[in-house]
């Protein structure tokens, strides 16, 4: 029987940790599932770590290589490859519980139809611990952003997706010198057509990396304000509500200001919300530049 799910991992220089979500897909009690690894540029041997576990022929594994284009892009490739029914990204530094796999099939037979984007589930640490708090019970299928602006569900959640909608969303946008994208803009034109069903399931235990972007956010800040500038304009077009449209209008100044685009209020979707937001986008701004912090400040993020 062809597979439905197709779990993709991206990965970039991590042979030391790839290890790790490769023995958890061998333990899957179920393994219908193909393994897409996506190797952005690698120069540490992943090819042939990679080479030898499909040699060994214990899961379906398919392996691209291209030149570093960063997260964004990994991902932009992978939904260009992926041609089952449902995909679910599974970092290089994060693995699956045993039984995840068999837990989503189960699960989008049961409930799984066109009305829906797909799965929303749980994240948790390597202790088991959720990450940030579980979903209400209540609900059957909520809109990404209304489980965090509506219900108050905090923390980083994992998404298994279409993949018609996936490709059917316009791609990351690449900018010369810039490999960082935030991956939230496709999830938010998927929000605005279906929701996702409500799986309260931890279907990947995470680990936040010295050198990964959750604990760099700053560094990528700095170094790719292109791809945060359109990414918060596009988040200010659908925010949900005032606060979270001013919140992100006070990013999309300071990032302008990084690239020196003096044009920004023309170029914005919500003109009054973003000329009264130019003083605190000064602010952040200028604390960015001069920060020696690795994130952004949870003031300046949820303001």
């Amino acid at each position: 029987m062809r597979p439905i799910l197709t779990v993709f991992t991206p990965t970039y220089n991590r042979a030391y940790t790839l290890h790790l979500c490769y023995e958890s897909l061998l333990r899957q009690t179920c393994k219908e599932f193909i393994w897409l690894i996506i190797d952005d540029g690698s120069a540490d041997g992943t090819r042939d770590l990679v080479e030898h576990w499909i040699n060994q022929g214990q899961l379906t594994i398919k392996y691209h290589f291209q030149e570093n284009q960063g997260m964004h892009g990994a991902h932009n490739t992978a939904y260009s490859l992926i041609d089952t029914e449902l995909n679910v990204c599974i970092d290089s530094d994060d693995y699956m519980p045993d039984d995840a796999v068999e837990k989503i099939l189960s699960f989008w037979k049961k409930y799984g139809s066109h009305e829906y984007a797909g799965i929303v589930g749980l994240d948790a640490n390597h202790s088991g611990q959720v990450i940030g708090t579980k979903m209400p019970e209540s609900l059957k299928a909520a809109k990404l952003g209304e489980l965090y602006s509506v219900h108050k569900v905090k923390g980083d959640k994992k998404l298994v997706y279409r993949t018609d909608l996936m490709k059917n969303t316009p791609p990351y946008p690449l900018f010369p010198g810039e490999r960082y994208c935030p991956l939230s803009y496709k999830y938010i034109l998927i929000d605005q057509q279906l929701p996702l069903l409500i799986m309260n399931e931890i279907l990947c235990h995470v680990e936040y990396l010295s050198d990964g972007s959750s604990l760099n956010m700053m560094s990528q800040y700095k170094k790719n304000p292109m791809g945060f500038s359109f990414f918060r304009r596009v988040a200010m077009e659908y925010a949900p509500n005032f606060r979270e449209e001013f919140r992100e209008s006070i990013h999309y100044v300071s990032s302008n200001l990084m690239v020196k685009n003096f044009r920004f209020l023309y170029d914005s979707p919500k003109l009054v919300t973003t000329l009264l937001s130019v003083p605190f986008g000064v602010i952040l701004y200028f604390y960015i530049q001069r920060t020696n912090k690795l994130s952004v400040p949870e003031a300046a993020e949820r303001i």
